[in-house]
This record gives structure tokens, sequence and C-alpha cells, in this order.
């Protein structure tokens, strides 16, 4: 979906180009939006020329930027030569093809870099088709309006490279032939991942599901906690295909700890569909992980797009009592400031300040997540034969076990232990819940 080996050499260089508008509130301040950018076009691999912040009082229907705006854009790109121009905000079809018309060379928006880094990352057949079919919706009026000028072909999942022979001649009924397919495609990998999911569900685990703003660190920490080898880097969405493992807590509760794509502002709505069935699966978690950089200047404005994203999801955020946030890279952060984090993080039995990297702060993290698991589950006992070794082990696999005695004929054994892990325990070793404590 990416740009060919042909077009890298062209697109090595890129300049990029965030407007101000005059017409909405600045959440964060220029200097972290334009490291932000920097990092999304790092992490194609673009070398960044060039970066010019312009305001804009008033968008032009077809060219988007005025045309004094315009032309001293064109003055850099002539003298710095990029391969790509980038806009940091979402272009109409015709915006677009004006702009390279007039700067002589390729022009992306917000929404097709992130969809191209998309095309990059996603490694499992699901997560593939998921960015194809984004893609496709977005590019779906761009293909069918470039046919009066083919030679500007545009590329893979249809921004920076040409997109090959096959999507040239692709036409609005082709396109829409390919998405009908991808949509049924990705109906069948979510049918069968809901059936693992089932099956999972015959050995019931509590989910930890770990969300947060694009490079807030869940990877790391996701490869701290389970002693995995997750891709994590310094980049934007360094990983975007969800990850299960198995999790000991201290108290010996078994969970399954899931990695989820980073989220970012403004993502694009292409791609909030199409992820939409994986993002849900946040939503059945047992407990929810905000993960925040807390290093990050602007990491109360990350946290409110996250916010926002869950929303979407009908998560109450406010009101959920599944959701623990975790202050990361706390190692980075100014003593004065670090202050003021432990004075949030002393009131609050949903906060926890860590430092994934330095392996800081874990143990209380693990502690709120298994005191959150807790309140869901119940305190009972059972009366186990002596001989009966499997249901023995069974639950202490399963669940945690706080007291035991041993008599002639049968042991004594108290537990603490999840709904659903009951009745199947009962249904499967035909064991009813005893008054011995």
């Amino acid at each position: 979906m990416t740009f060919s080996p042909d077009d890298k050499s062209e697109l090595e260089s890129a300049y990029l180009l965030h407007p101000v508008l005059s017409s909405k509130v600045q959440q964060r301040d220029l200097s972290s939006i334009l490291e932000e950018l920097d990092g999304l076009a790092r992490a194609i691999e673009l070398e960044v020329v060039g970066a010019k912040t312009v305001k804009v009082n008033r968008i032009q229907a077809g060219s988007f930027l005025g045309k004094g705006q315009r032309q001293d854009i064109a003055d850099d790109v002539e003298q710095l030569e990029p391969g790509i121009v980038i806009v940091n905000h979402a272009l109409s079809p015709v915006q677009q093809r004006n702009l390279e018309r007039e700067w002589g060379t390729k022009v992306i928006d917000r929404t097709g870099l992130i969809l191209e880094i998309f095309g990059a990352r996603a490694q499992t057949k699901e997560g593939r088709i998921q960015v194809e079919l984004a893609a496709l919706e977005y590019q779906k009026s761009r293909l069918v309006r470039s046919w009066t000028h083919l030679e500007r072909q545009r590329g893979g999942a249809g921004f920076m490279g040409g997109p090959g022979e096959r999507q040239i001649e692709l036409d609005r009924r082709m396109i829409d032939q390919r998405i009908g397919n991808l949509k049924k495609d990705l109906e069948h990998v979510r049918r069968t991942r809901d059936l693992g999911r089932q099956s999972r569900a015959r050995i019931p685990l509590p989910i930890v599901a770990l969300v947060g703003y694009t490079n807030a660190g869940k990877s790391t920490l996701f490869n701290t906690l389970t002693k995995s080898d997750v891709f994590a880097e310094d980049l934007p969405f360094a990983t975007l295909d969800p990850t299960l493992r198995r999790l000991g807590l201290a108290n010996g509760q078994q969970v399954i700890l899931s990695d989820t794509v980073g989220f970012i502002s403004e993502l694009p709505t292409h791609l909030i569909a199409a992820f939409r069935a994986t993002l849900e699966q946040v939503a059945q978690a047992d407990v929810i992980v905000h993960v925040i950089d807390a290093s990050k200047g602007d990491y109360t404005a990350q946290r409110q797009d996250v916010i926002e994203i869950l929303k979407d999801l009908e998560i109450d955020y406010e009101n959920d009592g599944r959701i623990i946030e975790v202050y990361n890279k706390i190692d980075r952060v100014l003593e004065s400031d670090r202050h003021n984090f432990e004075r949030k993080a002393h009131f609050s039995d949903h906060i926890a300040l860590i430092s994934a990297l330095k392996n800081q702060g874990l143990d209380n993290f693990l502690d709120l997540c298994a005191h959150i698991i807790g309140k869901n589950r119940l305190n009972t006992s059972f009366a186990i034969d002596i001989t009966d070794g499997k249901a023995l082990s069974w639950l202490y696999q399963h669940c945690e076990v706080l007291s035991r005695k041993d008599h002639e004929d049968h042991i004594d054994i108290h537990v603490m232990i999840e709904p659903a892990v009951l009745a199947q325990f009962k249904n499967q070793y035909n064991y009813q819940e005893s008054s011995a404590a």
C-alpha cells in the first residue's frame, strides 16, 4: 500500500505546512503540533526539509490558501525541492489537485498521511483489510476525478507514489465493487475473531485493555509487563494490530492484557469507521488503562482527544469505574511538575505514575488493576473431594485462593472468583458452593 521503491527516491524529502485557522481555537502550542507532524512524516521515512505555519482567515474553495500564501510556499518548494508537501489539514480533491499543479510537486493532506502510515504498519489480515477499505473510501472521489491527468499517479493507498496499473484503471464502479468485497472479507475475519473470542470465553479471564494517544508508550508498557517483543519505537502508530498476552497479577489473578491502536487528534473518520470493530473490544474490557505521556507539554489536550474517541464508543469516561489513568514517562518530568502528578495520584485510586521503560511504578499500577477486577469477583467457598486433584488444580489456576483447610475426606477452599468462572467451574466439576470459610 505504500509507495514503490522507484518512487522512494523522489519522495524521501517532505515540506510540512500547518494552517492555523482563525475560526478554530488552538488547544496545543505550535511547537507541539509541528513536532507531531514531523513525527508522522518520519514514521514513513521521510526527511523533513522545511516546515511552515500559515494563518488562514478564510479557506479558499479551490485552493485552500490565498494567492500570496500559495506564492510564498511555491518559492520555498522551488528552493528546497521537496518530493512532497504535507498539509496538516483535510483537503478536498480539487484543492489537492490545484495545489499540486501550482507547486509542481505531490501534495497530501493529514488524512492521506495517516492512511499511508497505517498502510505501512498493518500486519494482520484484518488490519490490512481495514486500512485498504479506509483508503478506498477516502480515495474514491480523488481517483475518479484524476482521469484527466493520469500522469499524476497517486500512490499505493493513493497518496504518495503511484497507485500502480491496477488502480489507474479503476473506475467508480470497480472501486465500489472492491469496497463491497473488502467489507465481505472484513465481516468474515470478524466472525472468525468472534469465534476465537467465544473460545477464550470458555476459559474466561478478565481483559485489561491499553488505550492512549499514539506514542504514549502503550507497547513499551505491554512489552515490559508481558516480557514480549511487540514492535515499540518512538514513532507514531508503531503498532496497529491488537495484541493479546496473558499476565499474572500479584494476587495470583490471571488476566489478558490487550494492546490497541494508538489514537491521534483529528483521526480520519474513514479510519474510525474501519477500525470501529477493533476499538469496540475496548468497551468490553474489564479494565481500561488510559496511558498518557506525562512528559508532553500538551498531555492534557492528548488526554482529551482520547476521551472524545472513547465517547464515540459510548464509554462514559468520567463515570466509568473501569478506567485507570496511567501517566507514563514520569522519569522525564521536571521535579516541580512531578509533585503535581504525585498529588493527583495521592487523592485518586484510579491514577498511577509509571515509567514503562525504566520499570518504575508498575507494581502500584498492577495493584490498581487487581483492585478494579476484584470489585466484580465473588467471595465463596467449596468443599472439594480429597481425591479430586483436577478440580482443586483448576481453582488454583483460574481464581485467587484465599485460604485452604485440609480434612480427611475433603478440602475446604475459600476463593475470590469471577462470576463467569464460577458458573464454568460448577458446570464442569458439578460442585456447589459451601458455607465453609
